[in-house]
């Protein structure tokens, strides 16, 4: 294999573009067993008693990644997310006005491999949520594992993200006067799965708990297509029914988390690494679908409220696709 190194030349600005995008990866992959492994550590240091006192916040603190977290406006505008920004880039557009006196559920999709569009839009303020959508808070959520890791968890709830517990999306959609965003990768960890350039396959048709949630709650759903997050990395072969695509499902009902095999780019070449590749990624977020509250939905208000958040869902992939390069006879595939 031929390996396309980056020149000397590059302007200090990609370079901290860069530098921002290996700390997100690191943080992503690699931070929370460093933490685990630092907490650890502490335990059997003469600075044990430190741990115990740690150890006595987890607990009272226990119940905060399901009660809204703990968000930091400082955190969430640190420059490094400009950089990170930048490095793609990413833009969040905004179609319609959204009424900060309603609570909303935002439908994000394509999952991708590490969702850097819905954190880059919705732990950070370097897209402008604030300013597009003045009165929102956003919470995206994230599998419950994460907020069981000592440090990783204070860090990770700065940025806006709570837990995927039923009880936390919940108590967001729920929120009393409105202005509440809950955000969820509808496709989860099995999506990530099938995350490669020009994918368009959205793991929805089984997907029905969010919209019950929304339902319960009378949150309004707001379908979210990120164009351009299925091309930031490539991914070992593994179609359906083969040998690693089995182990992959199995490690994913074992863990909770999936394991796609990914590689795209790295720091100081361009053939192979961890890195994303520079590519564009457009996140649209589109119009609310009026919801009803119903504290007891049945199965035929579900399928109906189902059925119109994908027709919501495929227009707007259709209405914008042209914008972001889609050729006009490529369509979503529900599965």
């Amino acid at each position: 294999m031929k390996i396309e190194f980056a020149p000397l030349n590059i302007p200090l600005r990609r370079r901290l573009q860069t530098a921002s995008v290996v700390q997100w990866v690191f943080s992503f992959l690699a931070l929370a067993q460093c933490c685990l492994a630092g907490f650890i550590l502490l335990c059997l240091s003469r600075w044990w008693l430190l741990a115990a006192l740690y150890a006595g916040w987890l607990y009272l603190d226990r119940d905060t990644p399901t009660t809204g977290g703990r968000r930091s406006q400082w955190v969430r505008r640190w420059a490094i997310w400009q950089y990170f920004h930048d490095y793609f880039p990413i833009s969040l557009i905004k179609t319609v006005d959204l009424d900060p006196k309603h609570n909303y559920l935002f439908g994000f999709h394509p999952h991708g491999v590490l969702v850097a569009g819905a954190f880059g839009n919705f732990c950070t303020e370097a897209s402008g949520f604030a300013t597009l959508f003045p009165g929102l808070t956003p919470y995206l959520l994230m599998l419950p594992f994460w907020f069981r890791v000592p440090f990783f968890r204070d860090y990770i709830m700065c940025g806006g993200l709570v837990s995927s517990e039923k009880s936390s999306a919940s108590y967001i959609a729920s929120h009393p006067g409105g202005g509440h965003v809950a955000v969820v990768a509808v496709g989860g960890a099995p999506e990530s799965l099938e995350a490669r350039p020009g994918a368009l396959t959205l793991q929805v048709l089984k997907r029905k708990g969010f919209i019950k949630l929304a339902l319960k709650h009378g949150a309004q759903l707001v379908p979210v297509f990120s164009f351009g997050e299925n091309e930031l990395f490539d991914q070992m072969e593994n179609p359906a029914g083969s040998p690693l695509r089995r182990v992959q499902e199995s490690l994913q009902k074992v863990m909770g988390v999936a394991l796609p095999l990914f590689h795209a780019r790295g720091v100081f070449q361009y053939s192979f690494g961890l890195l994303p590749y520079r590519k564009p990624i457009h996140t649209v977020v589109g119009r609310p679908i009026p919801v009803v509250q119903t504290p007891s939905p049945s199965r035929e208000d579900i399928d109906a409220l189902h059925k119109l958040y994908m027709e919501g869902l495929g227009q707007l992939f259709e209405e914008h696709k042209g914008n972001y390069g889609i050729p006009e006879d490529k369509h979503l595939t529900f599965i």
